[in-house]
């Protein structure tokens, strides 16, 4: 077998589109890739566990790791804000992984001018109509939420372009499988191989 570099695989969406199913099921699928737990200022809802969910910061100490430049990636996102810390995802990479992160353009943005190796993939849901309804049906959000939600698809959507691959979300098992076949696809890359050259010298007679 092949060892490989590890990277980052970054799913963006609007809202409602599905990426958080789809990390899950991705997560549960194939055990080389880690999901990335982003630190928020934003409130724990109902239900969710600090340090799995996500790190939950106040802002003061959300300052503090910008200040330290501890964050390989930060952005604000209805009022509160998001970001990646560096040593989660080389704590995975040491471990190995890939790395999986459930982000938006914003932070996708900034992972690409770090020093690491990223792929993008947009989720699209496949209507705004069928967007509206799962996001009615979750019920997570007011209805003063869900107004601000919809103003962004457009400008979230609108990004598109950035990333290396899009994926429509109509059937979660079928997005699902589409995925994993790009992710075999960007390990199976020549410049991901480590001694790959080493390996076709073998061959020679």
């Amino acid at each position: 077998m092949f060892k490989t570099k590890n990277f980052c695989i970054v799913l963006s969406s609007p809202s409602g589109a599905g990426k958080t199913s789809i990390s899950k099921q991705l997560i549960k699928k194939d055990t080389s890739i880690a999901l990335s737990i982003s630190c928020t200022t934003r409130p724990k809802r109902r239900g969710e566990i600090n340090k799995k969910d996500y790190i939950f910061f106040n802002d003061n100490e959300f300052n503090k790791f910008v200040k330290k430049n501890e964050f390989l990636e930060f952005a604000e996102v209805f009022g509160y804000r998001y970001g990646t810390l560096r040593h989660t995802v080389n704590s995975f990479f040491s471990k190995k992984k890939d790395v999986l992160f459930d982000i938006d353009w914003q932070g996708y943005q900034q992972l690409k001018q770090s020093n690491l190796e990223v792929v993008g993939i947009f989720i699209l849901p496949p209507s705004k109509k069928e967007l509206v309804k799962r996001l009615k049906i979750r019920a997570r959000d007011t209805s003063e939420e869900m107004k601000k939600r919809m103003k962004l698809v457009q400008n979230e959507i609108s990004h598109f372009p950035e990333y290396d691959y899009v994926v429509v979300n109509e059937n979660l098992d079928i997005c699902v499988k589409k995925i994993m076949n790009i992710i075999e696809s960007e390990r199976s890359k020549k410049s991901r191989i480590i001694d790959l050259t080493k390996f076709i010298n073998k061959f020679r007679v």
